[in-house]
C-alpha cells in the first residue's frame, strides 16, 4: 500500500512516484493506479539486511562489524521480539547464514501463498538461504532467554571465487539448499570463532577474519550445495546496494520519499533500481518505505511515551488522520490499539 494522493484512497503507481511530502501530497509522472497488497503481512520491522533483514526484522543490533577486517563477510547480532509477526524476507544475492546464539524459538517460514512449515529453533541451530525469490517468515520466542541472532552475509565476489576454486567449471550451476533450523557443529565452530572475533577489542583481524570467511565458504559448498542452473539467483540486487538504500530510507523517514535521490545512492537508474528493489524485495521502494515509516512508530508507541501526534510527525505525517489511516492500513489497528496490546 502507498501514499495516497491528497489522502484519499487512490495509489500511487510503485515506481512513477518521485517524490512525496508528508501531508499526503505528490508529485508525480505518470497517472495514479490501484496496486494491489498482501494484507496479512505485518509492517516491514526496523531492523535487517542486505540483505535485507536489517531492516525487515523488529529487533535491536548489538554489534556489527565493520571496518576493512569485514570486506568479505557482512555479520551483525541481534536481539529479537518476543513474538514477530509475517513479514517479507528479501532475495538478495549474498549467501546468508543465520545462527541462533540465545533463546529458543518456533520460526514458521512460507512461499507466497504457500503454507507455513515450522521448526522449533535452539542455541547453536542455523539457517542458510540464498533464496531466488522473497518468502514469509513469522516466529514466537519460548523460554526466558532473549531469542538474540547472528546474521551473516558471504560476499558474491568471495563465494564466486571460492566456489569455481573448489568446483571449476561446475560453479557456474551451483546452488546452496535452504536449510531450516539445522544443526552443524563444523559450522558452528567457525561462527563461534567470527562471533569472537567480532565481539573482541578493536575492528578484528583482516588476515584471520579472511580466512575464517573462505573456510566458510569451502564448508558451505561442501556441504550443502546442488546443482540446477535454472535455480540460480539472477538479477538480484546485491547487499551492499540494498543495505545502502534502506539506510538511506531509514535516515530520512521525515522527508518526502525520493526516488531519484534513493536510486542515486545505489549508484543506478530510478528505473532498474526499483525494478531489482522490488526482485529482492517483493516491494516496491515507496511501499517500503511506508513500511519502514510504520516500524519506527511501532517502536515508538511501544517503547516511549511520545504522545501519537509527535510520533506521526516524527516518520513524516503531519496530519494525525493521515498518520492514522496509513498505520491502520498497515498494521491492522489504530495506533492506539497498537500502543495498548
Amino acid at each position: 500500500m502507498l501514499f495516497p494522493v491528497n489522502q484519499s484512497d487512490e495509489l500511487c503507481p510503485a515506481d512513477q512516484c518521485l517524490s512525496y511530502h508528508a501531508d499526503g501530497q505528490s508529485h508525480l509522472n505518470g497517472a495514479a493506479m490501484k496496486v494491489d497488497s498482501r494484507e496479512e503481512i505485518s509492517p516491514v520491522p526496523l531492523r535487517t539486511s542486505p540483505a535485507g533483514l536489517e531492516t525487515y526484522i523488529a529487533g535491536r543490533t548489538l554489534v556489527s562489524g565493520d571496518g576493512p577486517a569485514w570486506t568479505d563477510i557482512f555479520v551483525q547480532v541481534f536481539s529479537r521480539l518476543t513474538v514477530q509477526r509475517p513479514f517479507l524476507v528479501p532475495a538478495v544475492a549474498e549467501p546468508l547464514v543465520v545462527w541462533v546464539i540465545s533463546g529458543q524459538a518456533r520460526v514458521e517460514e512460507r512461499d507466497l501463498d504457500g503454507e507455513w512449515e515450522a521448526n522449533t529453533v535452539r542455541v547453536g541451530d542455523f539457517f542458510l538461504t540464498r533464496s531466488p525469490t522473497p518468502y514469509e517468515m513469522r516466529w514466537r520466542a519460548e523460554g526466558d532467554e532473549p531469542f538474540q541472532v547472528m546474521h551473516l552475509y558471504l560476499s558474491v565476489p568471495l563465494f564466486e571465487r571460492v566456489a569455481e576454486a573448489v568446483l571449476g567449471k561446475a560453479a557456474s550451476a551451483l546452488r546452496l539448499r535452504d536449510i531450516s533450523g539445522g544443526r552443524d557443529q563444523h559450522l558452528s565452530s567457525m561462527l563461534e570463532l567470527i562471533h569472537a572475533e567480532l565481539t573482541a577489542e578493536g575492528e578484528g583481524s583482516r588476515l584471520f577474519v579472511e580466512g575464517l570467511a573462505q573456510t566458510l565458504a569451502v564448508h558451505l559448498i561442501r556441504q550443502y550445495a546442488t546443482f540446477d542452473a535454472e535455480a540460480r539467483p539472477s538479477n538480484a540486487l546485491p547487499g551492499a546496494k540494498l543495505r545502502r538504500a534502506i539506510a538511506f530510507m531509514e535516515a530520512n523517514l521525515q522527508e518526502p520519499f525520493d526516488l531519484a535521490r534513493l536510486a542515486q545512492t545505489a549508484g543506478m537508474s530510478a528505473f532498474h533500481f526499483s525494478r531489482l528493489f522490488k526482485k529482492a524485495t517483493g516491494l516496491s521502494p515507496s511501499h517500503y518505505f511506508i513500511r519502514q515509516r510504520i516500524a519506527k512508530a511501532q517502536q515508538l508507541l511501544q517503547e516511549t511515551s511520545t504522545s501519537i501526534i509527535e510520533i506521526g510527525m516524527s516518520v513524516g505525517y503531519s496530519s494525525p488522520s493521515h498518520f492514522a489511516q496509513i498505520f491502520r492500513r498497515e498494521a491492522g489497528v489504530s495506533p492506539s490499539d497498537y500502543r495498548r496490546s
